[in-house]
């Protein structure tokens, strides 16, 4: 039988229960004991007799609100949890204590080492590991989380080993209390299966970040037009995400189960270009020992993806428009023509149209390519994504070196601020660098080094009104509100811009930007 009471915070209330249970000469198996009010009881015999004059009896002393019978403890349900999860874990799992013995282990563990539970509890984990000394991390002066490879009963794993730390509660001074640790097994096949499945999802629309309206509108036209079999054509600037989205647009297609193969036209001359899309005949030039499929004819039944088409030289469009337009094409250097099932998908970052105007991108092909058309936003026209997008990256970078890193508020503000030039690829780069080089686990403007960007600062629209002055004090009170957030002191800002913080407290307190009163 089981109670719950609900009581003030009163001292003495949970010895004024227990002298009523002595008084009954009632055995009590288990107590616990919540801050918020709450009293638990386990008895592990009680009758129906006892039980009448035991609940009366609890609810007279002063502070007791409710008594109440419930099936189990919180403790209780918490052991059958964990107990659960361990259970059906399918990777073994190991707790050792300080002294590096075997506390529990799971049943895949178990089955590893070939044992019953009882031979292997209090003994010695390194007594069945190779390749991993426990004695030597348990010894050293900071025990922390690391990752290696061994081999367990004869089997290569490997393994992450996390230590356990029991929070000191008594003396704030002292660290907490070093109890052992955790040990976690992969087999390189279960990783392999893992990385695998991965790889197969990496294209889904739900890795993509889209908390902003037009990029939420994005992918709703992505998801309608990869059912469709019709070429598409993603634009946007450089780092926006291009290949990512065509990636997810295959994925969520009827072609998924084919291949996804990429080219990047702007990367390679036309005589490699041309032979890596269509493939070449044996003899076709010297070298060319035997023939070889170009990557049209090994994505058969699945998607090509053609990167920065806009870069494709005038041979190759015609010679491309032709595959557009039939599904037909040759072989460099072979005569006889291949047929290809394939759908096309290609990104740009430059404008087409202008290039037919231009004379340097063939028209005809552009209208064939330009069947279904997506384009990506510029990161500064999605700001609602910035944040999250930035704390999955510090999470991607951050998890290999075990760290748990957070976002300040000033970081939070200089990240929305910046205009990001080189877009989402901008971004990780800098917080890659940023993850890498912070000492601490608070992430600041400083730590991100992003070059100067004055992209639209600089510039008054023709039909501006006002006197030249007073053009000046808007330009110098807009460039002080972007900067502020990542430079938020007078001192630091005036640092940036090489002038005296007085003069920028000054500023600041004439356009009320910021903590105006504080001249730091």
């Amino acid at each position: 039988m089981r109670l719950k009471i609900e009581c003030e915070e009163r001292l003495g209330i949970c010895a004024e229960v227990l002298d009523i249970l002595v008084q009954h000469q009632i055995d009590l198996r288990g107590i616990e004991i919540e801050p918020a009010g709450r009293i638990y009881l386990n008895f592990p015999t009680l009758v129906f007799d006892e039980f009448q004059h035991l609940m009366p009896e609890i609810r007279l002393i002063p502070g007791i609100q409710d008594v109440s019978l419930i099936p189990y403890l919180p403790g209780e349900r918490e052991q059958q949890e964990m107990q659960t999860l361990l259970k059906t874990l399918p990777e073994p799992v190991v707790s050792i204590d300080s002294q590096g013995s075997v506390v529990i282990a799971n049943e895949a563990a178990l089955d590893i080492l070939q044992l019953p539970e009882a031979e292997v509890h209090g003994k010695l984990l390194k007594n069945w590991v190779k390749g991993f000394n426990f004695t030597h991390w348990l010894n050293s002066e900071q025990p922390g989380a690391t990752a290696a490879h061994l081999q367990l009963r004869g089997r290569t794993f490997l393994a992450d080993i996390y230590p356990i730390q029991v929070p000191n509660e008594t003396d704030t001074e002292q660290d907490d209390y070093f109890a052992g640790a955790v040990i976690t097994f992969k087999s390189p096949e279960r990783l392999g299966r893992q990385i695998t499945a991965y790889q197969q999802q990496a294209g889904e629309f739900e890795l993509l970040i889209a908390e902003s309206q037009p990029m939420k509108k994005v992918i709703r036209q992505a998801k309608r037009m990869s059912g469709l079999d019709a070429p598409l054509l993603i634009t946007g600037e450089t780092g926006t995400g291009k290949e990512l989205l065509a990636k997810s647009c295959h994925q969520h297609s009827l072609r998924k189960d084919k291949p996804l193969l990429v080219l990047n036209c702007a990367a390679m001359p036309d005589s490699v270009a041309e032979s890596e899309l269509f493939g070449y005949a044996a003899g076709a030039f010297e070298g060319a020992t035997q023939a070889k499929k170009g990557i049209v004819e090994l994505a058969e039944g699945g998607t090509v993806f053609l990167d920065e088409i806009g870069d494709m030289s005038k041979v190759l469009q015609s010679k491309f428009l032709r595959l557009m337009q039939d599904g037909t094409y040759r072989r460099v250097g072979d005569e006889q023509e291949f047929t290809a099932d394939v759908r096309i998908i290609c990104s740009t970052q430059k404008d087409l149209l202008a290039l037919c105007r231009d004379g340097t991108f063939r028209e005809d092909l552009y209208y064939r390519l330009n069947v279904l058309a997506l384009h990506i936003p510029a990161l500064r026209d999605r700001k609602n994504d910035i944040l999250p997008m930035a704390e999955r990256f510090i999470a991607r970078f951050a998890e290999p070196q075990r760290r748990r890193i957070r976002i300040s508020r000033a970081c939070q503000n200089a990240l929305q601020q910046y205009p990001w030039p080189g877009n989402v690829r901008q971004m990780e780069n800098a917080l890659l660098r940023a993850v890498s080089l912070a000492e601490d686990d608070v992430l600041e403007p400083e730590h991100l080094q992003l070059p100067s960007y004055s992209s639209g600062w600089g510039y008054v629209d023709e039909h501006f009104e006002g006197t030249l002055d007073e053009v000046m004090k808007r330009f110098e009170s807009q460039l002080l509100r972007r900067l502020y957030p990542a430079y938020p002191s007078s001192r630091q800002l005036g640092k940036k811009l090489g002038v005296s913080h007085t003069a920028i407290a000054n500023k600041l307190r004439e356009y009320g930007i910021g903590k105006h009163s504080r001249t730091d």
